[in-house]
């Protein structure tokens, strides 16, 4: 299992709570761009419409030695595979509860391209600086028993 890209500030703008593993579904050019590491989950989410997921705003470079792609969006939506349950499941809590689901990394398993992403509910700032000042407190306390 090789990390190819990872979102790190899903960690931090959102408190995850569930993790679910998706396939994503990707045209051949893409494949090889991707397995190269040239994707960007900066500020990209997933999305629902009608009965199935979508990763939206994720940025695939275009395969440099694919030639000229015509009509090529490197920020279009990609389908998610995953159950009919798994999504049904989600749907629901995105719609009841006000959840976002977040893409946290991409990584292959075997020859596949997975998605790893999570149910998260938005940070406020101040839940934020509790963070970076607890951070904080454990590094300084580090470095006084080591010193």
């Amino acid at each position: 299992m090789t990390t190819l890209a990872y979102n790190k500030r899903a960690g931090f703008d959102y408190q995850i709570s569930d993790k679910y593993e998706a396939g994503l579904v990707l045209t051949g050019q893409e494949v090889k761009s991707v397995k190269l590491g040239h994707i960007s989950l900066k500020e990209s989410f997933v999305t629902i419409k009608g009965n199935e997921l979508y990763l939206t705003n994720a940025h695939i470079t275009p395969y440099q030695h694919a030639g000229d792609i015509k009509n090529y969006d490197p920020t279009s939506p990609r389908k998610l595979l995953l159950k009919k349950s798994e999504i049904k499941h989600l749907t629901g809590k995105v719609r009841t509860q006000g959840l976002t689901l977040v893409p946290i990394r991409v990584y292959t398993r075997k020859r596949y391209i997975k998605l790893e992403f999570g149910i998260g509910k938005g940070r406020k700032k101040f839940d934020k600086r509790e963070d970076i000042a607890k951070k904080e407190a454990e590094r300084k306390i580090k470095r006084t028993l080591r010193g």
